[in-house]
């Protein structure tokens, strides 16, 4: 898939088509891929923070959660949605939890400028933030 710029929402910087999760979609970088459909692709973290950590990241190039949301047509948004439900059914998180983080901005130390999903499981995850 060809990932191509495009300007950002509310004023927010133009999409980074170099940064790595373009560059995965393109083929440039390897993933070790747990599921992809014409919406995402859904990849193991190389940095993993629980015994269970996957990416799941749409195919076309959004920055943020309201980039996606404002900016894709309602069939790539439920597509993305259902996608992101198959992938924790599929990898048998629903049996005993598991957590669904999207960071946005440098406050939520976004590292990569392209939305994405963290589905963490296979252990107990505690508060969702520390006190």
């Amino acid at each position: 898939m060809t990932v191509n710029p495009k300007p950002g929402v509310s004023g927010k910087p133009p999409y980074d088509d170099s940064n790595i999760f373009a560059r995965i979609l393109r083929g440039e970088i390897p993933c070790r891929k747990v599921y992809e459909d014409q919406w995402c692709l859904a990849f193991h973290d190389i940095n993993p923070q629980a015994p269970h950590h996957v990416l799941v990241i749409p195919k076309s190039p959004y920055i943020s959660f309201a980039d996606f949301s404002a900016g894709a047509p309602d069939a790539e948004i439920a597509g993305f949605i259902r996608a992101v439900g198959h992938v924790a059914n599929m990898l048998g998180f629903e049996e005993s939890g598991y957590r669904l983080l999207a960071n946005m901005g440098p406050d939520s130390h976004q590292e990569v400028p392209h939305f994405h999903v963290h589905l963490f499981a296979g252990r107990p995850l505690g508060p969702m933030l520390v006190r």
